[in-house]
């Protein structure tokens, strides 16, 4: 239920703070005197799109804030979006709208957006003006509304499910289709594809980096294998005998002979010999390192690498940057290769699939059907009753389920096979057409009203709010719509903005708004009447700006009666 709202700069409203309780709840006033800044409230804090022309003259903005206290249902579903219940099981919705039009949203503190606002706006309050028909104005909302009075949440999972297998079934089966369209043509390509990447027999993934490796070397083979020698005869061998191993090992010889009279002589040799081993190996090092290694001649064998090199290059441009990517690129042509090989099995065992969940979503949508059917009658036949209790005794009203089929086959959508509309009448001779194109006055808001009582019942919001319901109806009607109202709010909160004595006499709150000029400026109060202040209010709907000492009466004689 609705525990509280407070709006600030809103219009007229300067500050307006209201405390609401369950039951019964009337707001009067007179004309102008701010009711209808409230409801555009308590619509923005459902979700409704805002307008720079709510926020006050003068203002930067306009703060609306509201306290309710929920159920399940809702803890739910604000679960969904990340916003839990406070400690009390209760949540505060705050809505600002600045001067420039841009809103802000939180929701116990968190920011939310519009449509997040919209899906809990839904559970909590219920809005039902003159101006429009909320639900009933949206066919698609029928099947929702319907299925909760049904009670068909367990039902309606179970179609869900088959539903969602047969749909994903059918995509699967429609592209396999498509792909093969064109398979003929997929196949000749594939398979050219394929024998082009293998007739290049590609190695190891690195096969490129030492091809590159093995050109540079042997483009460079004369200035290396020139150089080679010259490092390996200076330093090791060569045809003389010169050489620097050479001549350290005459030199090493040579001190040995004197090494009785050179003092320290044995260390020299020692380290003569050392640098005689290691410049031996520096020459073998170099020797080998350069040793070309290629048989055959060089500049033949350079051509062969190029023609590798362009093969590898050739390929990299149609299948991939590198050679494993075009390694990669011949596993995935084989796949698809055999994919199309294995097509005709596929779509056979999906079409079989098809046919059975075709079969098991018909069985579950029939259940759900019957359901909705039965819902249906016993729905219709309450909103009648109800209706001609509010004296509409000519009315027609039905809520119609056809199952929908096409070719003769029944076309499945997530919620079911049905079509389903709610059809009025409410003249004499006229045929029932679809509420949803039937203009809104006096009569739909007793029809809203005769709704509301039903479906309230077993789903909706916790909070319904009628505005001027009592528009176009006699003081006997209004009588029986109070009354109704009252039972209604005893399964739910209902708060009615009205001009109707006898709905404000029924009622267990009655709270009266009116405007006064504070500071030169017009302000909308709210006050919440008891006893004489009821009375006098009362009175004042029934006789107008002069109250008589009849009005106060037949006021005082309504509020005995109904207490």
């Amino acid at each position: 239920m609705l525990k509280s709202i407070s709006i600030t700069n809103a219009a007229v409203a300067k500050q307006i703070d209201l405390d609401l309780f369950h039951g019964f709840s009337v707001i009067t006033g007179e004309t102008g005197s701010g009711k209808s800044v409230m409801i555009d409230c308590l619509q923005l804090i459902t979700g409704a799109k805002s307008s720079r022309d709510i926020v006050r003259s003068g203002e930067d903005r306009t703060v609306i804030s509201a306290i309710f206290e929920c159920n399940s249902a809702v803890g739910n579903a604000l679960s969904e979006i990340g916003v839990e219940l406070d400690e009390n099981g209760e949540l505060m919705i705050l809505r600002t709208v600045n001067a420039d039009g841009r809103t802000n949203i939180k929701i116990n503190s968190r920011s939310v957006t519009l449509a997040q606002l919209r899906s809990i706006g839904n559970l909590l309050i219920g809005i039902n003006t003159q101006n429009e028909k909320n639900f009933l104005s949206d066919k698609r909302e029928y099947t929702s509304v319907l299925d909760g009075f049904a009670d068909n949440s367990v039902i309606l999972e179970e179609y869900t499910k088959v539903y969602q297998k047969l749909n994903t079934a059918k995509n699967e089966l429609q592209s396999l289709k498509d792909d093969l369209k064109e398979k003929n043509m997929m196949i000749d390509i594939l398979t050219y594809q394929i024998k082009e990447i293998e007739s290049a027999r590609l190695t190891s993934d690195d096969e490129e980096d030492k091809l590159i490796r093995l050109r540079t070397k042997i483009k460079s083979i004369e200035r290396t294998e020139k150089n080679r020698k010259i490092v390996y005869k200076a330093l090791s061998q060569n045809d003389k005998g010169y050489s620097a191993a050479y001549l350290l090992e005459r030199a090493s010889l040579a001190l040995a002979q004197i090494s009785d009279v050179v003092e320290g002589a044995p260390d020299m040799i020692r380290k003569l010999d050392e640098y005689r081993y290691e410049i031996i190996e520096i020459a073998e090092n170099v020797n080998s390192a350069l040793d070309s290694g290629i048989d055959g001649d060089p500049a033949e064998k350079l051509n062969q690498i190029e023609a590798r090199l362009n093969l590898i290059d050739k390929l990299k441009r149609k299948y991939g940057s590198s050679i494993a990517e075009i390694k990669a690129f011949r596993e995935n042509a084989a796949n698809k290769l055999k994919a199309f090989s294995d097509s005709d099995e596929t779509i056979s065992s999906l079409e079989k699939t098809i046919v059975r969940l075709t079969a098991e979503a018909a069985e579950a949508g029939k259940r759900l059907h019957e359901t909705r059917v039965t819902a249906a009658k016993t729905l219709s036949d309450e909103v009648v009753a109800t209706l001609r209790d509010l004296d509409m005794p000519k009315v027609k009203f039905y809520v119609e389920v056809l199952p929908c089929i096409l070719n003769g086959q029944y076309c499945f959508t997530p919620s079911g096979f049905d079509e389903i509309d709610i059809k009025i009448s409410v003249n004499p001779g006229e045929d029932a057409q679809s509420i949803s194109k039937v203009a809104s006055g006096g009569e739909m808001s007793r029809v809203m009203l005769a709704l509301r009582s039903s479906i309230n019942k077993k789903n909706g919001a916790e909070t319904v709010i009628f505005d001027e319901i009592d528009a176009g109806v006699s003081g006997r009607t209004s009588e029986k719509i109070g009354l109704l109202l009252k039972k209604l709010s005893k399964d739910v909160q209902v708060i009615s903005v009205t001009h109707s004595p006898q709905i404000a006499a029924v009622s267990d709150y009655h709270y009266l708004i009116k405007k006064t000029e504070v500071n030169g400026r017009a302000e909308s109060s709210v006050t919440l009447l008891e006893n004489d202040g009821r009375i006098d209010e009362i009175a004042r709907i029934i006789g107008g700006i002069n109250v008589t000492e009849k009005q106060k009466a037949a006021a005082r004689e309504m509020l005995v009666k109904n207490y």
